[in-house]
């Protein structure tokens, strides 16, 4: 019998930062969605979920405050297929890509935030998230569940990222 391969195995696991957004609907809920849709994926180990933050939208039109979660999983999945889960749980959510606005309200908004020590920069992915070191509601859940990610291109941990951005004078509010 083959013992069952685990990540402490070292067998091609790659932990990787996923970002998590909400501002329509049951906001929770959708999030939840998310998670789910991430554990329930074969390869996929959902390891920890930050604690959600409410913020207010950044860019784009008027709109409601969103909810905002980091989770970090460890995978075997390749980067351009784990952005096909996320785009998978966005669609189970309702969302509708064709028919919205940019950077305007959604249901659910799934970001592949970081994946291993990759850099990837395609018209369909880049990686680390262009945008995520500008925005708290990113490095605020993300230090909490993974404060010492060294953030590949960058040389900063997420904890020294969210730490500069403080001090830049943004509020985590």
């Amino acid at each position: 019998m083959t013992p069952a391969v685990t990540p402490a195995m070292n067998c091609g696991w790659t932990r990787a930062a996923i970002g998590l957004g909400s501002n329509l609907g049951d906001r929770q809920a959708f999030l939840d969605l998310a998670v789910d849709r991430f554990a329930r994926e074969a390869g996929c180990l959902v390891r920890i979920v930050s604690d959600t933050v409410e913020t207010d939208p950044v860019g784009g039109p008027p709109q409601p405050s969103y909810l905002n979660a980091v989770m970090v999983v460890e995978t075997v999945i390749d980067p351009r297929s784990l952005l096909v889960v996320g785009q998978d749980a966005e669609r189970i959510a309702g969302r509708d890509r064709s028919r919205e606005v940019r950077w305007g309200p959604r249901v659910l908004d799934v970001d592949l935030l970081a994946y291993g020590d990759r850099i990837i920069d395609d018209s369909d992915l880049r990686l680390p998230h262009p945008r995520a070191l500008e925005r708290g509601f990113v490095l605020r859940p993300w230090a909490q569940v993974d404060p010492e990610y060294l953030i590949p291109g960058i040389g900063l941990t997420v904890a020294e990222a969210l730490a500069q951005w403080v001090a830049a004078g943004h509020t985590l509010s």
